[in-house]
């Protein structure tokens, strides 16, 4: 994947509106689609990235035309490299790099988001995988690992990017978890 600086994400109530925003999103601005698809329950998720500026019009023009439909939406600058390998479920472990396993989950696939990208900027950890929303009934999923340091502060750092936006489910820090935890990392 090109190194992209920005990550925008619209999420809406409505799967045919989804369709139009998303071309105009991509008509608006030179992004590149990372995610574009239904999601549970009956919603549909919209993931570009590029440069900031292009995001940030994207998203914007995205906004304008769903007006009522948008349920969550995000755009981070300067995102962390990390959160694009993790979202595209493209991130393979060594063996000796397994630690402690961290879990987020929030109600919403564009809050996992912020959240993936605020615990890799606060401690150093691996993001092992950022879900949006399909087969999760619409939540979000985020697994990291690291020290057992590490990953409670990306844990707490990642929660409380969910919890401002009033959409943490929970947050999970297993200090010595099992190697099959891993196994398909590995």
């Amino acid at each position: 994947m090109p190194a992209h600086q920005s990550i925008g994400v619209v999420e809406l109530s409505s799967i045919g509106i989804g369709y139009r925003v998303q071309d105009e999103m991509l008509k608006a601005a030179s992004v590149e689609l990372m995610i574009a698809r239904t999601i549970c329950s009956g919603k549909y998720l919209i993931v570009v990235a590029g440069s900031v500026s292009d995001v940030e019009t994207a998203v914007e023009t995205g906004l304008k035309l769903a007006d009522e439909a948008v349920i969550d939406h995000l755009t981070v600058a300067n995102v962390h490299p990390s959160v694009f390998p993790a979202l595209g479920q493209s991130v393979v472990l060594e063996a000796d790099q397994t630690g402690a396993l961290g879990v987020v989950e929030t109600f919403s696939g564009t809050s996992v988001l912020a959240g993936a990208d605020a615990a890799a900027k606060t401690a150093r950890v691996t993001l092992l995988r950022i879900h949006v929303a399909m087969a999760l009934g619409g939540k979000g999923l985020c697994l990291m690992t690291g020290s057992v340091a590490d990953v409670t502060a990306g844990v707490r750092a990642a929660a409380e990017e969910a919890r401002k936006r009033g959409l943490l489910v929970s947050e999970t820090v297993i200090p010595g978890p099992s190697k099959e935890l891993f196994a398909e990392y590995i």
